[in-house]
């Protein structure tokens, strides 16, 4: 049995299904991706996780803990990081550690051993008498990290950690969210930057419209739901013969011809390449770069929940 367990959970908002039968299991020790566009239901399981929304129906267990019957049990599990900072700017960053300590039961010598390791832990030691006011972007998320892991949670929800930050303080999140997981936490992380969840997540998960649509590794979810390839050539000048060929190949999903380039979408580019460059050749069409985009969660993403924008 895994360690966070939904089971057909359900949630409405009048007569608007938000999270719709969902069935998902996290097991111990992942860093599971969950991905999804605007509006797909992402907040709400959060919410529904952490206790702070109630379910309609279905069960969510974290740690064989149902959240129903024992919330209080398992928000002492849980950290969750916020999209929306979660600290206090009249505070300085110790005392908003302090604060966070103090609710969940934390007191004395421990209390403050733990406000020194999740400080150092983020790398604030030397700005903690300071006031988060005048910190930078990185830092306040930084710190909305350092509130939310130091009572050591077994499982930590990570909404959007990385939101509106510059690169430098999104790496040392990332790395952060590496050790947390070596020091033995689950962790959820939704983010809306693929190439976060690529380089750190076990497993991934895409929901939309309240549903789990995909589930599995990244190398899983392209097998099986066939990522899409992109080539794209630089050619000195095209004809119209080669075009109309190339229109009729049957591997060919997608395709765009300029003047001087081409640009091709299919599902397996090994098995027409060679067909492709066959034709330009036979065309006179002279090749004078090429290059392969091979597929990737971004462009599994937005295969599976659409190109348009959503709000």
């Amino acid at each position: 049995m895994g360690f966070v367990v939904m089971q057909d959970v359900l949630k409405r908002y009048g007569t608007k299904i938000t999270v719709n039968h969902l069935n998902l299991t996290i097991e111990q020790g992942e860093i599971f991706g969950l991905l999804g566009p605007n509006g797909a239901g992402k907040s709400t399981l959060i919410k529904m996780m952490s206790g702070l929304l109630p379910i309609d129906r279905g069960e969510i267990r974290v740690g064989g803990v149902s959240v129903a019957e024992r919330p209080l049990a398992v928000k002492r599990k849980i950290g969750l990081v916020p999209q929306e900072l979660a600290i206090y700017e009249m505070l300085t960053a110790r005392e908003n550690v302090h604060f966070f300590g103090k609710l969940y039961g934390l007191r004395g010598k421990q209390l403050m051993q733990r406000v020194d390791e999740a400080l150092e832990f983020v790398g604030l030691t030397d700005r903690q008498n300071e006031k988060p006011a005048a910190f930078s972007g990185g830092m306040k998320r930084r710190l909305n990290i350092a509130c939310a892991i130091m009572h050591r949670p077994e499982f930590i929800i990570m909404d959007e950690p990385t939101v509106g930050i510059d690169p430098q303080s999104r790496n040392h999140i990332l790395q952060s969210v590496r050790q947390l997981n070596e020091m033995g936490s689950t962790i959820i992380y939704t983010s809306h930057y693929m190439e976060e969840v690529e380089a750190i997540g076990t497993r991934v998960g895409i929901i939309d419209h309240g549903e789990l649509i995909a589930c599995g590794t990244k190398d899983e979810l392209l097998q099986e739901l066939g990522g899409e390839e992109k080539l794209s050539f630089s050619v000195q000048e095209m004809n119209e013969e080669a075009a109309e060929e190339l229109r009729r190949h049957p591997g060919l999903k997608m395709m765009q011809i300029e003047e001087r380039s081409i640009e091709i979408t299919l599902k397996a580019a090994d098995s027409v390449l060679q067909d492709i460059m066959f034709i330009l050749a036979k065309h006179q069409v002279r090749v004078q770069s090429f290059t392969r985009t091979e597929p990737n969660l971004e462009s599994l993403f937005l295969t599976l929940t659409g190109r348009t924008l959503r709000d």
